[in-house]
């Protein structure tokens, strides 16, 4: 079993940064992949970033050059530094742990932290 608290979202001006945290409880956080993801009022959900128990990353076209995503396994958590915010980025954010076999129902989620970036 894992429990996921995202923190670290809030109002931000275009331009400007923030990074967002997510405290993982079980010792299985380490061994499964990881990730971002956000929804947009009326949008769907769409993965941001996600990143192995090995630390091979891969990024959403949209957060290439301005997101990254990083774990720190003895803290069980998971980062996400977002840098040039622009408006478009607002949502609330998601923190994902995948199933082992990456069974999307199996998946684990936190209860998301909102990030809006005003212009």
């Amino acid at each position: 079993q894992v429990q996921l608290v995202e923190s670290g979202g809030g109002l931000v001006q275009s331009g400007g940064s923030l990074r967002l945290s997510c405290a993982a409880s079980g010792s299985s956080f380490r061994s499964r992949a990881s990730g971002w993801y956000r929804q947009a009022p009326g949008k769907q959900r769409e993965l941001v970033a996600r990143i192995t128990p090995g630390g091979f990353t891969n990024y959403a076209d949209s957060a290439k050059g301005r997101f990254t995503i990083s774990r720190d396994n003895a803290k069980n958590t998971m980062y996400l530094q977002m840098n040039s915010l622009k408006p478009e980025d607002t949502a609330v954010y998601y923190c994902n742990a995948e199933d082992f076999w990456n069974r999307p129902e199996y998946a684990y989620w936190g209860q998301g932290t909102q990030v809006t970036v005003s212009s």
